[in-house]
């Protein structure tokens, strides 16, 4: 529970960061809000893997033997965001009801994942 709790407080962080790059890019491009989703995703995980590797799971490896795989494992969870986000919008949910919901499977997921893969 106590990794979970620090993956949670970690993401909350990222997702502070994807949500700002998705809104920006939603409000002020024309980049529409499934693209957007996706690249706000692909940069929070930039931020969440610094932050999982030094505080959630302590990973003492060269930083390269797990980053590869957290890059897969955010690749996912920007497909997941993506079409999440796709779906909710075209059955006519706001996009950021639709982003906060694709969050949350999204976490699920790859906190399984990072847990046993990437950081295990």
């Amino acid at each position: 529970m106590r990794a979970l709790a620090r993956y949670a407080c970690v993401g909350a962080a990222a997702t502070a960061l994807h949500y700002a790059v998705l809104v920006a890019l939603v409000n002020w491009t024309v980049t529409p809000p499934p693209a957007a989703a996706a690249t706000g995703a692909v940069l929070g995980a930039q931020l969440a893997y610094v932050g999982n590797r030094a505080f959630t799971f302590t990973d003492r490896r060269p930083w390269w033997a797990s980053w590869w795989r957290f890059q897969a494992t955010a690749v996912l969870g920007a497909v997941l965001s993506a079409t999440g986000v796709a779906l909710g919008t075209r059955i006519g949910v706001h996009y950021l009801v639709a982003q906060a919901c694709a969050t949350l499977l999204a976490m699920g997921v790859t906190f399984l994942v990072n847990r046993r893969h990437t950081f295990g």
